[in-house]
């Protein structure tokens, strides 16, 4: 497959994931904006119905409180003259009763006319009266269920559910109103009055907007079928039920259409049966508009499918001919590599056969130097041999252990450049290893009178193999010493920065040229300031290569005024108290 043909390929892709992603958030916010206005609408009939129902609560309670203030009301019921009750009640609740009709159940909601009211005794139960059609006709099933397990302390509101004798099924809302005793203040009593029930689908007739009522695990919507009514009863059953339901909506279907429902409950904290005001929203209008909206969004995902085909393939044309080219490139980069890396290859080989022979030589010149050694001390031992020869024979012998040490300095090089310098890394401790080259040097004849300061904390601990770390130590500690002036001094000094650990050996004496500065760690290069010290130039570079395979560094700091400085930098490690740090083993001499 070209670029081409996957450019195109990526960008109908993209196209169609951008038109998936409108077309699924466009659906949600059409989903949520309908949701949203029908909770509103929901919550604004919910406060009307609420109006509706303090307006009567305040109404009842006025005529309550004129009720429950007469005389013979307190004494029917101080006195127990229970016979005298209602009798009492019947003129003060007259205007009240006086459009009662139970056989039209369909009368303007918003009336204040009762249906019924019944007075409850000091446990709670149904004072019985005289005569029903007075008080609203009710049987004795629903006069129990007006009944409380206590008198209510304040005003109450619940539901009775009803079936006339007609057979038509209705739900009476039920105001309960504490009567209480003029010198205790308790409640000795109480009035039950039944209400048809202001429900917010009454005024909505036309708009396919269905409310009702749910009470005892039933709905009571009479625009509903009865098996539609009891469908959706059991589905608000199920969702009131569940303890962790925080949304009070959800999708049902009813003969055949969607609907939103919306509950809540409309007397909360109350001790008669909960209730909850259902709504019922047809979504086939809304579902056309999303249907219609969905489509739109297609039509316009269609268009960008076939601008970003168009655009494709201009974009295609343009892009070739870099992607050609950088083929072209790439493949001439290819041939340069396999070159370079033969190069390489070879050059590789070349350094190995130097590491080798450097390698090989060391070993081969280790042994004829021994044998002269020896040589030369067998005739130092004669006893015939004039001071002069005795001086002479000394002073080559001299030569011999700086050859040795030459032999064994390259020797090491060359292993690190092949890369068999193989470290067992173990905390050292760098503190002991300069007090113990310090004391070591002490013992030397010193004829240029040195002072030596020092700064290490007493446990200075480094990751490191002691034998090298041992070798860096002592070639910086011995030039100091070699390339200092009379009457001078030596300054060491360590400390930690972060996760390393700074050692810094400083020495007076004559300054390093700035032009030869960068070239001291070459091999063999002694520069103007060691052309009277005795030294052959390797010193420098073995300590700064075997500071580098330790993970540091080492550098000259800083050399002016009398004064020369060199850092070297070692990874801090944390001392291992069961391995004791024994002292330094001898290494050969150090040059520089």
């Amino acid at each position: 497959m070209n670029f081409r043909v996957k450019l195109l390929v990526a960008m109908m892709l993209v196209i169609s994931a951008i038109t998936a992603l409108g077309l699924y958030y466009a659906q949600r916010s059409a989903q949520a904006g309908v949701e949203r206005e029908l909770q509103e609408k929901f919550q604004s009939e919910l406060e009307l119905l609420h109006s509706v129902q303090d307006v009567r609560h305040g109404a009842l309670a006025e005529r309550c409180r004129a009720l429950v203030s007469k005389p013979r009301i307190h004494a029917a019921l101080e006195d127990d003259a229970l016979d005298l009750l209602y009798p009492s009640a019947r003129e003060e609740l007259r205007d009240v009763m006086g459009a009662v009709d139970e056989e039209a159940p369909d009368v303007p909601k918003w009336t204040l006319q009762a249906r019924f009211y019944r007075f409850l005794d000091a446990s709670g139960r149904v004072i019985p009266p005289p005569n029903g059609r007075d008080v609203g006709e009710l049987n004795s099933d629903e006069e129990a269920r007006l009944a409380f397990r206590e008198l209510p302390k304040e005003q109450q509101l619940g539901y009775l559910r009803r079936k006339l004798d007609g057979g038509v099924k209705m739900i009476d809302e039920v105001i309960s109103m504490p009567i209480l005793s003029l010198e205790t203040h308790q409640a000795i009593a109480a009035l039950v009055v039944g209400f048809q029930p202001a429900t917010s689908g009454s005024q909505r007739e036309g708009e396919g907007i269905k409310s009702g009522i749910w009470l005892d695990d039933r709905l009571h919507l009479p625009e509903l079928g009865e098996p539609s009514q009891t469908l959706v009863g059991a589905e608000v059953t199920r969702a009131i039920a569940e303890p962790s339901r925080v949304r009070d909506r959800f999708t049902v279907g009813v003969d055949g259409a969607p609907y939103l429902l919306f509950f809540k409950q409309i007397n909360p904290g109350s001790l008669s049966p909960r209730a909850y005001e259902v709504s019922l929203y047809p979504l086939a209008a809304s579902l056309a508009r999303q249907e219609q909206v969905r489509w739109r969004i297609l039509g316009v995902g269609l268009v960008l499918l076939l601008g970003g085909l168009m655009a494709s393939h201009f974009a295609s044309g343009q892009l070739a001919k870099p992607v050609r080219k950088l083929e072209v490139t790439s493949e001439e980069n290819r041939t340069q590599r396999a070159r370079a890396e033969a190069a390489l290859e070879s050059t590789s080989e070349e350094l190995q056969r130097s590491a080798r022979f450097a390698s090989d030589a060391s070993h081969q010149l280790k042994t004829p130097v021994t044998v002269l050694r020896a040589g030369l001390e067998e005739m130092l031992a004669r006893r015939n041999l004039t001071p002069e020869e005795v001086e002479e024979i000394s002073a080559l012998i001299h030569q011999t252990y700086r050859l040795t040490g030459i032999i064994e300095d390259l020797l090491l090089l060359a292993r690190m450049e092949a890369g068999r310098v193989r470290l067992d890394f173990a905390p050292v401790n760098l503190s002991q290893i300069v007090a113990g080259w310090l004391d070591d040097l002490s013992t030397l004849p010193d004829i240029l009178d040195l002072t030596v300061e020092t700064d290490l904390p007493a446990h200075c601990h480094i990751l490191g193999e002691k034998r090298y770390t041992t070798l860096i130590v002592q070639n910086l500690l011995v030039n100091a010493r070699k390339y200092n002036r009379p009457g001078g001094r030596i300054q060491v000094r360590a400390h930690e920065e972060g996760d390393m650990v700074i050692l810094t050996i400083g020495n007076s004496g004559r300054p390093i040229p700035a032009a030869v500065q960068e070239r001291i760690f070459e091999r063999f290069h002694r520069g103007t300031a060691g052309e009277n010290v005795p030294g052959h130039g390797l010193g420098l570079n073995l300590a700064r290569e075997l500071a580098r395979i330790h993970g540091g560094e080492l550098h000259l700091a800083r050399s002016e005024d009398d004064w020369t400085e060199f850092e070297v930098h070692f990874r801090r490690a944390v001392p291992n108290p069961i391995v004791p740090d024994d002292s330094t083993e001898p290494v050969s001499p150090p040059v520089r």
